[in-house]
Formats: C-alpha cells, structure tokens, sequence
C-alpha cells in the first residue's frame, strides 16, 4: 500500500511555486503599461475639456503615457539581465 501523504515528483513543465516571481514580475509590467497609460490619456481628456483643444491634449498624453510606460519597464526588465 502506498501513503497517500508521499510527495509525488514533479513533472517537467508542470506550474510550481518557483514560477511565481517570473508570473509576478510580468503581472507588475502589465500593470505598470495598463496604469501609466491610462493616467496618461486621462489627463489628456481634462486638459482637452478644461482648454477646449480637443484631441490635441488627449495626444500628447497618451504619448507620454506611453513613454512612460516604456520607460518604467525598461527599468523593470533590467532588474533581471
């Protein structure tokens, strides 16, 4: 009879706690590009209503959003190379 409490080996390919970090760390960026781009086109709509220069403002910020995302990113990866 075998007891059910012993510890299988793991296969290979299958999920484990050690991928984890590498899961979160993806998790992070997606955040990071989702966050920075998305306060980016915000404050492009506000500026856009508030100086009545539509979609000149909206532009500008969702560029920047984007930069900024590339930016925070690029830092992110660096931490693993």
């Amino acid at each position: 009879m075998s007891d059910p409490d012993q510890s299988k080996p793991e296969e290979p390919g299958s999920p484990t706690t050690s991928d984890l970090p590498g899961v979160a760390a993806f998790a992070t960026m997606g955040i990071t590009i989702a966050v920075t781009v998305g306060i980016g086109v915000l404050l492009g709509i506000w500026a856009d209503s508030a100086w009545g220069a539509a979609p000149l403002w909206l532009v500008i910020g969702l560029v920047l959003g984007t930069v900024a995302a590339v930016v925070s990113v690029k830092q992110q990866i660096r931490r693993f190379l």
